[in-house]
């Protein structure tokens, strides 16, 4: 049987590749490579940054309302696909598909947001700023920008980012991860059939050297990036240094303060589905639980049967709470975490390692595993896992609690459980993260807020999505304009100012 061979989309059409370099696309719950991805030579990487280059003058001249014409079909053909979308999500990445269809309704979020752009790009205007002048401001596109999207959410992260850099008058170069990226092909037919003009949108599937040669060249301007904190470091000097706009966001530890007044029942459900949901692959999973004075045993007590009742199966059973995790290199990593945190005197209280489904031998599935008694010290603490390994950290009190969460490098999300206004009102106000919930365990802004955190889990001026979006992906001019018949005869040598 032939392996199916992964192109890419360039110029308004899918486009096979010529590279004799490509990486196996898998299906995690059976281990079997159904797919081969190829890895862009050079030259279908600069074929790709032509066409948006191209497109890029037509396409920034055409009016807001149009460009949110376009916006709306989009948001229509997605509406009508979602099944397809989310079906190659679980295909691909493993997550359950109800999952999916959620990380499919969150991008289609962003693409309603975009479809306000005609207001967004209005400017101010100022008349008569000094005698018979007036002054306003605009933003523009910028021109050619590029996404760099990562492996665990293949739909809903490049959603964050062209809808609204295409709204703006941008054109796109968008490189996925290589290991589900078939989504992204679907969602560049998808604009193409809601009247995207080609080369608006493309398509360049690789690796490293793909995200170099992007980084790296001449017509790139923007550059949007989200993963792993050493990789968003890398690319947000490497952008830099190159002269471009770049937003990278990073890795996160996001922490759950429980405190002794939540309510347990409400602070358990909220957190199997935080820590497990999507086997613990998302940025803003809950990781860390902290557990303020003597809650810490009711947790335990309560999340152990909860945990070894989970149902992990492939994703297509729409009774499944947990897929396997996207490779076997990342299972045996998480693994390895687990044993890390064992060696270093963590007490392993529910151990996901010997979980297999039967049927689904070779698949990447793994348990889900709960740490109590962990430390700041220890490597489970201070390094994301990426995997359904949730953490217990046990303090004395609300300072303390505050004082830890602070102190750890990364500051993506968090949350607190209680019912106390006058704590969350405190921890809301005090915590150095970006994202925060009050009794609600994943706080992913709305569409028509921004996304991004703090310290290092965020690289660059602007959040995503958002108002902070527009600011990112266009450039303010102001004007100062005054007529002839205004003008007062004679050169001025002194510093212009505005009478």
């Amino acid at each position: 049987m032939t392996t199916q061979q992964i192109g890419h989309f360039i110029g308004g059409n899918p486009m096979a590749s010529r590279s004799e370099r490509t990486s196996d696309v898998f299906n995690p719950a059976t281990g079997a490579v159904t797919a081969k991805v190829s890895l862009a030579t050079p030259s279908e990487l600069n074929a790709a940054v032509a066409a948006a280059h191209a497109a890029f003058p037509a396409w920034s001249q055409t009016s807001p309302l149009r460009r949110a014409r376009v916006m709306f079909k989009f948001k229509e053909l997605l509406e009508e696909h979602s099944d397809q979308l989310a079906a190659l999500i679980t295909a691909e990445h493993g997550k359950v598909f109800t999952d999916a269809k959620g990380e499919v309704t969150r991008g289609i979020e962003v693409v309603e947001f975009a479809c306000g752009i005609p207001q967004m790009m209005k400017g101010e205007y100022s008349e008569q700023v000094a005698g018979g002048i007036d002054a306003w401001s605009i933003r523009q596109a910028l021109g050619v920008c590029v996404g760099i999207t990562p492996f665990n959410f293949p739909v809903m992260v490049p959603m964050w980012m062209f809808p609204m850099a295409i709204a703006c008058g941008n054109t796109f170069v968008l490189k996925p991860s290589e290991r589900d990226p078939s989504a992204s092909l679907l969602l560049a037919q998808l604009l193409t059939d809601a009247g995207l003009p080609d080369g608006v949108f493309n398509v360049v599937q690789g690796d490293k050297e793909a995200v170099d040669g992007l980084l790296h060249h001449p017509d790139v301007r923007a550059v949007s990036f989200v993963g792993s904190t050493p990789i968003a470091e890398y690319i947000y000097a490497t952008g830099c240094a190159q002269g471009k706009r770049v937003q990278a966001l990073g890795g996160a530890k996001n922490h759950m303060v429980v405190m002794p007044d939540a309510d347990i029942a409400q602070t358990v459900d909220a957190l199997m589905g935080a820590a497990f949901g999507s086997a613990g692959e998302r940025c803003m999973a809950i990781s860390v639980v902290v557990a303020v004075g003597n809650v810490g045993d009711q947790l335990v007590e309560a999340l152990v049967p909860r945990i070894a009742a989970l149902k992990i199966t492939q994703g297509m059973d729409l009774s499944a709470e947990m897929g396997p995790v996207v490779t076997q290199v990342h299972k045996d990593k998480i693994a390895g975490y687990i044993a890390t945190g064992v060696k270093e005197g963590a007490k392993l209280v529910s151990d996901g390692r010997g979980f297999v489904l039967p049927g689904h031998e070779q698949g990447f599935f793994l348990g889900g595993s709960l740490f109590d008694h962990v430390t700041p010290e220890m490597t489970i603490y201070k390094e994301e896992i990426f995997g359904p390994v949730l953490c217990i950290v046990r303090v004395p009190d609300f300072a303390t609690a505050l004082d830890l969460v602070n102190a750890h490098e990364y500051g993506n999300g968090t949350a607190i459980y209680t019912r106390d206004g006058n704590t969350a009102r405190e921890y809301t106000h005090r915590v150095q993260v970006g994202m925060v919930g009050v009794n609600v365990p994943i706080p992913v802004p709305m569409a028509f807020h921004s996304f991004g955190g703090w310290k290092r889990s965020l690289f660059g001026d602007h959040h995503a999505h958002g108002p902070e979006s527009v600011r990112f992906y266009t450039k303010q001019k102001a004007v100062t304009q005054r007529w002839p018949a205004s003008t007062a005869a004679g050169a001025e040598f002194a510093m212009p100012t505005l009478k």
